[in-house]
């Protein structure tokens, strides 16, 4: 259940905020002020100070741009946002220039990847979705805008929406997983915590992206073509999108690729037919990174005017670094190909945003009081809780897990045990592209060193640094080289090491998955097996017969066939922030239960891919009885399902009814559920409900998640939990009507604690 988040107990943390901004107590314009306002200076600009709203430039003297900064841009009135810049100097400068040096003195957007915090650095979004717990998500984006917000920034390129049903695909890291319901509920959450309850001086403006079906790309490859037929982006792929869209986002981000062969930054349908004419979105649309320039890389533009052309024709607003439109938009004004009334629809959302955010009455940050905003101690607090809060427990034979604090002698291996920059994954870039950031992140070495005090031994074999074999574009502009790969004596010397500190101790925890570098942007694989000599030293530390936790840091699903059957304990960790490794010892020692669920569903190896739950039913039932796989040579099924997790207790669901067995077509009826803590410690249980049409116009997934609620349950503790079953949930894109809708059919009905849940009921549907 999207349980939505109230403001209260955060009246200090945005006073303190509005003190650091030099906001004071400046209240929100509401949109019809905002609106008023810019329509009258719309009427006061040139094409070319419309077109220069339209204008996202470069903040980094990018070699692409030929290394120039916008200084010249801005003072013209062509820059209408900046991107990639944290230097707060820099910021106030380029400010200057636009409010006191441009004719109609219009500020700057200042936007920036501000994925999952700013200086405090959260859990990626991957593992906030693993909490299954929306208010985490909130408050996690709620502080890092009051963070960016104090730092200059006004705008992020979050939430990242796209359904990633691919583990191969790097950006499945920025996400909430494969499932629409789960991903929407999500969605909305950081809607909030980035806006608030409207748009004023206290939030950055969400952008929603990728628009939209970039997680389906051939073979998980980022950047690569997308084939989606309508009924799948209505039913699957755009539900997230919608979501967001009604919760108030008030930017989107055109995608990258091809969408069933037109781009994204330049397709009418998803821009002006689905975005603005069926959902009544009255925002702006952003491109990605020079996505305007590639329409002709794709073939699809004749030339950078046929580009800027068939882009804002399509629906798109701001040209994102390119400079198309700079540079052809106001010829295309002056030949007729695009009207000036375009340019206004395009400009008018742009200016309503920037009057919204309070920035023509407060452009400029207070440089003064920037570090006693983005150094808050309660931030790290926050962080630490929710790291914990998202990690799951995939495996704990023999109960391995809970640690003792008694234990003396640990072996710590793995290259991520004791890697700061890794430990909070990637887009961790306050610093990237000026400015300087003043995180520590704690590791799990260190953290296990201080909990378990100088009297215990803790040795330390961190095997051979990882590395990709090829770069990304990140690698190549921060001048960032692939390392050779270690030889062979090399491998039998670190191989050697662990098995000899295995030896000496009572106890190994392993930290193993990928260098952040190896998730995200330019980030996919063919493979998922753990990268570099880890799983090799996974066996050579198992092979002494001493109990191994695995302690996994990374952006997606890895193969984890032999860990599976031969490690005790595993968790997953992902990229757990700036606090993570503190989280990850205050799971390992039993202060914290883990709660966590699984987004996506686990493959065997990367042959398995795409792999997701909500699959339709086809020919062969998989519950035939002899049925065994759809592949002769690996089980079919998931390592771990959607939606699983373990826990140091255990849960029992019970008394599954509906309050309605029969309905009419648009009624509703409600589910209820009866939890109960089984086991002898407080622990969390997410109670997740699956429907399935049985029948109708069209095939139906073998299940759909419909209703979730995270609860903390005391030992024997009992709690009925409830949740509706109507129109929103029972309604489908139908690919014969063209048209959302309920039919008179039948439903399953199941309740548990994964997507594999057995307890059953049913109910029906009528005319």
């Amino acid at each position: 259940m999207d349980m939505k988040m109230g403001r209260k107990g955060m009246g200090f943390v945005a006073a303190l905020f509005l003190l650091a901004v030099g906001a004071g107590a400046q209240a929100p314009m509401s949109h019809e002020e905002a609106h008023q306002r810019a329509e009258s200076l719309l009427k006061q600009m040139t094409v070319e100070e419309k077109v220069g709203q339209m204008n996202q430039a470069s903040g980094a003297a990018l070699p692409m741009l030929g290394g120039q900064k916008p200084d010249s841009l801005i003072v013209q009135g062509k820059v209408g946002s900046i991107l990639w810049l944290t230097d707060v100097k820099e910021i106030n400068r380029l400010q200057h220039l636009a409010v006191e040096k441009s004719r109609l003195h219009v500020p700057i957007l200042f936007a920036f990847d501000v994925i999952h915090g700013y200086r405090t650095v959260f859990p990626v979004p991957l593992a906030m979705a693993s909490s299954w717990d929306p208010s985490v998500e909130e408050q996690a984006q709620h502080f890092a805008a009051e963070d960016a917000r104090a730092a200059g920034i006004d705008w992020t390129f979050t939430p990242m929406v796209d359904i990633a049903r691919d583990a191969r695909w790097g950006r499945m890291v920025e996400g909430a997983g494969e499932d629409p319901y789960l991903g929407a509920a999500m969605a909305r959450a950081q809607v909030r915590g980035f806006q608030g309850a409207a748009i004023g001086p206290e939030s950055i403006l969400a952008c929603v992206k990728h628009f939209a079906g970039y997680g389906a790309a051939d073979g998980g490859r980022d950047y690569d073509s997308s084939y989606v037929p309508e009924e799948l982006m209505r039913n699957v792929y755009l539900v997230p999108f919608h979501a967001a869209e009604q919760a108030g986002a008030a930017t989107f981000m055109s995608a990258y690729m091809d969408l069933n062969d037109v781009p994204a930054s330049g397709n009418p349908w998803l821009l002006t037919e689905v975005l603005r004419k069926d959902w009544g979105f009255k925002g702006f649309v952003v491109s990605d990174a020079f996505a305007v320039s590639s329409l002709q890389v794709h073939g699809y533009a004749r030339d950078p005017e046929d580009a800027a052309y068939k882009a804002v024709s399509a629906g798109l607003d701001m040209d994102m670094a390119s400079e198309t439109f700079t540079h052809n938009l106001p010829g295309l004004v002056k030949n007729g190909k695009v009207s000036e009334a375009q340019l206004d629809a395009a400009v008018l959302p742009i200016l309503e945003a920037k009057y919204e955010l309070g920035l023509f009455d407060h452009p400029y940050v207070d440089e003064s009081k920037v570090d006693a905003v983005l150094d808050r101690p309660e931030g790290l607090a926050l962080e630490r809780k929710i790291a914990a809060r998202s990690m799951v427990l995939l495996k704990n034979d023999h109960a391995t897990l809970p640690l003792s604090t008694g234990i003396r002698k640990i072996a710590v291996i793995g290259p991520l045990a004791y890697s700061t920059r890794d430990i909070e994954g990637g887009w961790t870039v306050e610093g990237l592209f000026g400015g300087a950031s003043k995180s520590h992140p704690v590791t799990v070495l260190a953290a296990l060193k201080e909990r378990l005090g100088s009297g215990a031994e803790v040795s330390y074999v961190p095997g051979p640094a990882l590395s990709r074999l090829y770069p990304s574009m990140f690698d190549q502009m921060s001048g960032k080289k692939p390392l050779p790969p270690p030889t062979e004596a090399e491998k039998a010397d670190w191989l050697a090491k662990t098995k000899a500190a295995a030896e000496h101790a009572d106890l190994v925890i392993a930290v193993m998955g990928e260098a952040a570098d190896m998730s995200s942007e330019a980030a996919s694989r063919a493979t998922l097996t753990l990268p570099g000599i880890q799983e090799q030293m996974l066996e050579a530390a198992a092979s002494t017969g001493k109990p191994v936790v695995l302690v996994l840091e990374n952006g997606r699903p890895l193969n984890l066939l032999w860990a599976s059957e031969h490690v005790p304990a595993i968790l997953e960790a992902w990229y757990p922030g700036t606090e993570g490794g503190a989280a990850v010892a205050d799971v390992l020692f039993g202060e914290v239960n883990p709660g966590g669920k699984l987004p996506v569903s686990w493959p065997r190896i990367a042959g398995q891919e795409p792999l997701y739950y909500n699959h339709n039913l086809t020919h062969e039932p998989e519950d035939r009885p002899g049925f065994t796989s759809r592949y002769w040579d690996i089980s079919s099924k998931p390592l771990f399902p959607f939606g699983y997790g373990l826990s140091y207790t255990t849960f029992k669901y019970s008394d599954l009814k509906v309050s309605q067995k029969s309905i009419h077509v648009n009624g509703s009826t409600e589910v209820s559920v009866a939890v109960t803590n089984t086991g002898n410690v407080t622990g969390d249980a997410v109670a997740q409900v699956y429907i399935h049409q049985r029948y109708g116009s069209a095939s139906r997934p073998v299940r759909q998640l419909k209703g979730f609620e995270r609860v903390t349950l005391k030992p024997g503790e009992t709690r009925t939990l409830t949740f509706p079953l109507g129109q929103a949930e029972l309604s489908y894109w139908n690919p014969q009507t063209k048209a959302w809708g309920m039919e008179p059919t039948e439903f399953d009905v199941w309740a548990g604690g994964d997507s594999t849940a057995s307890l059953h009921t049913d109910f029906s549907v009528i005319q």
